[in-house]
């Protein structure tokens, strides 16, 4: 029967790391890099867990983490002897308190510079846990200050960006929600199903991008991966009246489509049908149904191999 049927326009975009759901770990001191532990892009790390270890040991400037250290020892030996000199007023409060900030700051210094335990460099800890992206240094690559070393992925959101012609501009405050397939599966996802809402559209093109993006925040999923492009059905405005099916339910011969009309139990018609939008899920249906016909919508195509080995009557007379 007819009913409601959401506007559609169908578009190309991927599937985007939410901002602030990509951290990149970097280098903090410079030398050489090793990894600290087996890992590939996919793997699970935790927060504060060692990534990569540094090694600045054959530096013409020195290895920093030594440096660091013999800045800590002097800095804690001059505050340990200001404390007992401020108790009998041989130096200032004030003094004291300059010698206590100068160990301190040598403290955190050190800390963040300290060896893995092994004697072998500087640690390089994730800054969050989730799953490695991308590594982006190789073993025995030399690295400076703020280098670049991985990304790691984390978080619990996604961004789906689907790309607009500008054309279509005037249709985009319509759009409420999107249905989404993606490169590598038959699987058919909803910003709704997700959780999803729409971010807001874009409202303005330069010369190097002529699309719209129009974006959508999602609940991420193991099944959904970032970076993935993805056919993107936007829905905006509901239309009453539409006779509308499955698209499982729709076949196709030399161009044309059709449908299957049970007429009794054990005979079908196929009727040809005109197609309008998709919404992904479902068609809309122009012209060659009325509504109210009984129509195979699961297993359309085996009931098409069927009748053409003439396992079962095409039509029959006897109505």
């Amino acid at each position: 029967m007819p009913g409601k049927f959401r506007s559609v326009l169908e578009v190309s975009g991927r599937i985007m790391p939410a901002p602030g759901n990509e951290s990149t770990v970097v280098a903090n001191v410079p030398g050489v890099v090793s990894f600290a532990a087996p890992f590939v892009e996919g793997s699970r790390v935790n927060e504060g867990s060692p990534m990569f270890t540094i090694s600045s040991s054959n530096l013409q400037d020195g290895d920093p983490v030594q440096r660091a250290r013999i800045a800590y020892e002097t800095a804690q030996k001059e505050y340990e002897r200001a404390a007992k000199l401020v108790e009998d007023n041989i130096v200032s409060r004030q003094e004291y308190e300059a010698a206590k900030g100068r160990y301190e700051t040598a403290r955190l210094t050190y800390e963040a510079l300290a060896a893995d335990g092994s004697g072998n460099g500087t640690a390089v800890k994730s800054p969050a846990s989730g799953y490695v992206e991308s590594c982006l240094v190789k073993e025995g690559d030399y690295v400076s200050v703020g280098t670049p070393l991985a990304t790691v992925l984390s978080g619990n959101s996604m961004y789906l960006k689907a790309d607009v012609s500008e054309r279509y501009l005037s249709r985009l405050p319509g759009v409420k929600s999107a249905n989404f397939r993606l490169s590598y599966s038959d699987k058919m996802f909803s910003t709704a199903g997700l959780d999803g809402r729409l971010l807001g559209y874009g409202r303005s093109t330069d010369e190097t991008n002529a699309y719209i993006p129009v974006t959508f925040a999602i609940n991420a999923s193991d099944d959904i991966l970032a970076g993935a492009y993805a056919q993107i059905w936007l829905l905006s405005e509901e239309r009453d009246g539409v006779i509308s099916l499955p698209v499982e339910a729709i076949t196709e011969e030399q161009g044309h489509n059709f449908v299957y009309i049970q007429l009794d139990p054990t005979c079908y018609k196929k009727q040809e049908v005109t197609l309008g939008a998709t919404d992904g899920n479902r068609y809309e249906i122009l012209s060659g149904l009325n509504g109210g016909e009984t129509v195979v919508t699961h297993g359309a195509i085996h009931v098409k191999l069927a009748s053409a080995s003439n396992a079962i009557p095409a039509h029959s007379h006897s109505h």
